[in-house]
């Protein structure tokens, strides 16, 4: 398993994912009108009205270009035009592809102006991207979040530590109840993470299971400057690539 945020290359133009594949995706949020209105033209009837409930424009136009370049990602693997496939949705409002593609399995986040997307066969899987803000109460958010294990060690770093891996954690954190796809109806508190800095991110521990942390992956990476970002897969033997979406991209 190869470590994640590495090197990031030009995909070819049509990536094969193999069985044991696991690819991740960056792209920037912020494209021109030409772009945005290209990939708005990819999203189904139901993601455009869900753009035009956004207040904000920036955030509007944010929406149909995260749906936008996913769909083109997906449409890679898949051979077919972006607005080809359509999307269905679990309980919690994860996004699944339909019956017909469903050996792939995807994820997606984004923060600030940068998005990420992470997709595999037949293994669940979640990513999680953050702006690392420093206008925030972190011990506060952690004290309420994290669990006690995990608080205490925060709380026990060097104060120049603590903003860098408190973004570690609660990445490492939301990337691996994305993968679950139970969103916050699993607490954060009911589980621990690796949080000691120079050590590689793992799930260590869950309340409701003493074997679940034997069957994942997590990897921690910075995607771009002033960003924190997590992995979590399924499984413990898969070979990770780093792809740059293009948006001039074929569609």
């Amino acid at each position: 398993m190869t470590s994640p945020g590495h090197s990031w290359e030009h995909p070819p133009e049509a990536p094969v994912l193999e069985k044991n594949d696991v690819h991740v995706w960056k792209a920037s949020l912020d494209l021109n009108s030409s772009e945005l209105d290209c990939l708005r033209q990819t999203l189904a009837t139901d993601e455009q009205k869900r753009a035009e409930r956004f207040r904000f424009k920036k955030h509007r136009d944010r929406f149909i270009v995260g749906r936008g370049v996913l769909r083109t990602i997906l449409g890679m693997y898949l051979d077919r035009h972006p607005d080809q496939f359509r999307f269905r949705y679990t309980q919690y409002g994860k996004p699944e592809l339909s019956v017909e593609a469903d050996d792939l399995s995807f994820n997606l986040s984004h923060s600030r102006d940068l998005a990420l997307y992470a997709v595999t066969q037949k293994r669940e899987i979640g990513v999680d991207v953050e702006f690392i803000r420093e206008d925030i109460n972190l011990l506060g958010i952690a004290k309420r979040f994290f669990s006690e294990r995990e608080y205490a060690q925060l709380q026990a770093l060097p104060r120049s530590c603590q903003l860098q891996t408190f973004f570690d954690c609660w990445t490492r954190k939301e990337a691996f109840i994305k993968a679950k796809g139970e969103g916050f109806s699993l607490p954060l508190h009911q589980f621990d993470v690796s949080i000691t800095p120079g050590l590689p991110a793992a799930l260590l521990r869950t309340e409701w299971n003493p074997d679940e942390a034997a069957l994942w992956s997590l990897n921690s990476f910075a995607p771009a400057p002033g960003y924190a970002a997590a992995l979590a897969v399924e499984g413990k033997h898969w070979n990770l690539r780093n792809w740059i979406f293009d948006s001039a991209y074929p569609q």
